[in-house]
């Protein structure tokens, strides 16, 4: 029997230390109608496994299973919804029960606007699960009171309101894509105040302050997506400096959100019907901020072409 050779300090020195597989949870909720199916066919074909319509009682079972085994399922995402009330209730006391395990999460919650998810209803000719014998509208205004505190504690909102299938599909790809170092995806949003604020935003500027190029008749049929408005906002005195000041404003900002893990913020930026001075605004943010290290950028102007 030969003897065992006990390792060199060399060969101790070669040994490349295991780093444990650590799991990820994703809890997807938000208002119905909003498209929790659409993002969990796009978290699945991101190698999510996925279970919706887990009632939250099972909810800690089930992280801990997976906690206990995580090569397994490494990535796991779970839809909740509000079709069970009575369970629903608990779903705070299921959140409590996983921080005190120790097992983190992240909460992904999905939105739209109260005409947004009628239109919605409407289209595909079924009730809302909460409105019993009123109107979809008491139904919604139901789920959202319900739903309040989940959407407050949720480290990702998405507004799908002005979002179909696909563009929603690919806000969720890109959110969870597997991009090596940590990375902040933002959306940079043009908006007209007369419409209402954003409900994603995270951080809105006012860009009111910059004489509207509305009242110059040669650039009111223009948007801030041509180069004379463009110009036009950009050269005035202000904005420039405004432009650099949000800029370095914003990267403590990144850095805190990439402590905490989130990857995803929306930056809001509004003028008064979103046509020109905040779309000129944000496509200039955009450029800048995609200089960034570990920033991507994308730019979507909300009002455009509204009347």
């Amino acid at each position: 029997m030969t003897q065992q050779q006990e390792p060199t300090a060399a060969n101790d020195s070669e040994l490349t230390p295991i780093k444990p597989v650590e799991s990820e949870l994703l809890v997807v909720t938000g208002m119905s109608g909003a498209g929790r199916s659409t993002a969990a066919n796009a978290l699945e074909d991101q190698g999510w496994f996925v279970i919706e319509n887990l009632p939250p009682q099972m909810l800690a079972a089930l992280a801990e299973l997976v906690s206990r085994m995580p090569a397994a399922l490494p990535k796991l995402a779970v839809v909740v919804d509000v079709r069970g009330k009575a369970l629903f209730a608990d779903i705070r006391d299921s959140l409590n029960a996983l921080s005190a395990a120790g097992i983190s999460y992240r909460v992904l919650f999905l939105d739209a606007s109260d005409d947004t998810l009628v239109r919605r209803f409407e289209q595909g000719r079924r009730p809302h699960p909460l409105q019993k014998d009123g109107r979809i509208t008491d139904g919604i205004a139901a789920e959202r009171l319900l739903l309040a505190e989940m959407k407050d504690q949720a480290e990702m909102i998405l507004d799908t309101s002005v979002m179909n299938v696909h563009q929603l599909g690919t806000a969720v790809t890109e959110l969870f894509s597997e991009s090596g170092p940590v990375v902040l995806s933002l959306t940079i949003m043009s908006f007209g105040f007369k419409y209402g604020l954003p409900v994603d935003a995270n951080y809105v500027a006012d860009v009111r302050f910059i004489p509207n190029p509305h009242w110059i008749p040669q650039l009111r049929p223009l948007t801030g997506q041509d180069e004379a408005v463009s110009n036009f906002v950009l050269n005035d005195n202000g904005a420039e400096d405004f432009v650099e000041r949000f800029v370095h404003m914003l990267e403590p900002v990144f850095d805190g959100y990439r402590r905490e893990n989130k990857h995803y913020a929306t930056i809001a930026v509004g003028c008064t019907g979103g046509k020109h001075r905040s779309v000129a605004v944000a496509i200039e943010l955009a450029k800048r901020l995609s200089q960034l290290p570990r920033v991507t950028t994308s730019i979507r102007h909300r009002d455009l072409g509204r009347e």
